[in-house]
């Protein structure tokens, strides 16, 4: 076991979770192999760490961030907690539920630094290429040294893709948006609400992004906001200054007509329509193709690729669970290749255990089914490891609350509290409101 080469690509939540995995086996006693994680950025965290940068980053990569200023969690932190390493034990109190970037960031890096693993990370190398070769069942990687501004190319026995799905932006055309005379942007690079006071801004798109960035440019002293929709427009009670369009045509100076007929004028456009899956590094019989969905094509138990078993990837899915969910996925990954649990050798068998998961998924027509959708996944794979068991049915009744929080109240959801799955601790209330807090730092946060 020893002599095998893990490669790990990318240190954000996902990455960390396999870091902590393996470490995890390892403090019992167990046999590991050498793992390597390449990290593009200076620092672990993924998309929890913030940049002022756009477009290219100082290495002349793409930048990977999709955050902004003012980001807080729209999710209760009690959702997406580790199971083996609670908040209450990385801050030493209890703290609100819903912490802004800048705390989370921290949490993350928190365990990590705990379990004593970030030297297996080589930062500021991003990966080129992966091939693999069917003859000697292994993997030839190759990464750019930014360091040393060197090439580097290694042998490995698995990849496991770790580099997420939310920072090649999905951007759709729409006619006259070469002539648009205001200023147009896709939420990868929308970085500060106050920029935007006293202007009329529209973003599109129906979910989170558009949601969460929008209730910031209100926050941040917009003069309006209009949301359109493709599918199915926002549907919470907004403050008197949003509007709720269908889908944007055509544009033509700032005037902006929607598929109703009615126009309006508009200084900025944010695109929040989504992300791609996207991984030029990956030769063609390793890479992942599929839409943003909660069962992802041709994933076995959603890690392992069907086609190719050695190659893993984990939080593809569409996410209501995210760091815990990450958690289940690395440990059954590690499991695997530990051989402590055995992937069918068969391709057939592979893509038949997906099937009932696939049909489930047809019938995902609200919130509550597909956050139990996700829910009971995260639970078959915790069953099968020994990473720490927790009530995961009592998070989903927590996605819940949240989810009737937010149709209360979509501006003031972040106000309440609720209790931790892990300890049993109710989480203290915020001592600002979210909306009259302008300070998102870590020192105003703990303060409480």
């Amino acid at each position: 076991m020893e002599n095998k080469k893990i490669c790990v690509i990318g240190a954000g939540p996902s990455g960390t979770a396999v870091l902590r995995a393996f470490q995890s086996a390892s403090s019992k006693g167990a046999v590991i192999p050498k793992i390597v994680c390449y990290e593009k950025q200076h620092d672990l965290g993924g998309l929890w760490n913030y940049t002022y940068r756009t477009g290219i980053d100082d290495i002349g990569e793409p930048v990977h961030c999709s955050m902004y200023r003012y980001l807080w969690s729209n999710g209760p932190k009690e959702a997406l907690e580790f199971a083996d390493y609670t908040f209450e034990k990385h801050f030493g109190k209890p703290i609100p539920s819903y912490p802004p970037r800048a705390v989370l960031a921290d949490y993350i890096k928190g365990r990590i630094e705990n379990a004593g693993v970030r030297n297996w990370i080589k930062f500021r190398h991003p990966v080129r290429w992966v091939e693999h070769d069917p003859k000697t069942d292994k993997f030839t990687v190759t990464v750019m040294d930014a360091v040393n501004n060197t090439q580097i190319t290694e042998v490995f026995d698995y990849v496991i893709c770790c580099s997420g799905h939310f920072s090649t932006p999905n951007v759709p055309h729409f006619e006259g948006m070469e002539k648009y005379t205001g200023q147009v942007m896709h939420s990868h690079d929308f970085r500060d609400a106050a920029h935007y006071a006293g202007k009329n801004v529209m973003v599109v798109g129906s979910s989170y992004s558009a949601e969460d960035i929008g209730s910031q440019l209100w926050k941040y002293g917009a003069k309006t906001v209009t949301a359109c929709y493709r599918t199915k427009p926002l549907a919470f009670h907004f403050p008197d200054n949003w509007e709720i369009k269908p889908l944007l045509m055509k544009v033509e100076g700032k005037t902006c007509t929607f598929k109703d007929g009615s126009k309006k004028d508009i200084d900025v456009i944010v695109l929040c329509t989504g992300y791609l899956h996207h991984f030029p590094f990956l030769s063609e019989s390793l890479r992942l193709k599929t839409d943003n969905r909660m069962w992802p094509k041709s994933l076995y138990k959603g890690v392992s690729f069907e086609t190719c078993p050695k190659m893993m990837y984990l939080g593809m899915q569409d996410q209501f669970f995210t760091f815990n969910m990450f958690d289940a996925q690395a440990w059954w990954a590690r499991d695997v290749i530990l051989e402590r649990i055995t992937i069918p050798a068969n391709l057939e068998e592979r893509v038949k255990d997906s099937e009932p998961w696939v049909e489930k998924e047809k019938d995902l027509d609200s919130d509550e089914k597909t956050i139990r959708f996700q829910g009971d996944y995260v639970k078959d794979l915790i069953s099968l490891t020994d990473y720490p068991s927790f009530d995961v049915d009592a998070v989903c009744d927590t996605f819940m609350a949240w989810e009737h929080h937010k149709h209360d109240d979509i501006m003031g959801y972040r106000n309440n509290s609720y209790r931790s799955i892990m300890t049993g601790t109710m989480s203290p209330a915020h001592h600002t409101k979210w909306a009259d807090e302008l300070d998102d730092s870590m020192e105003a946060y703990l303060r409480c």
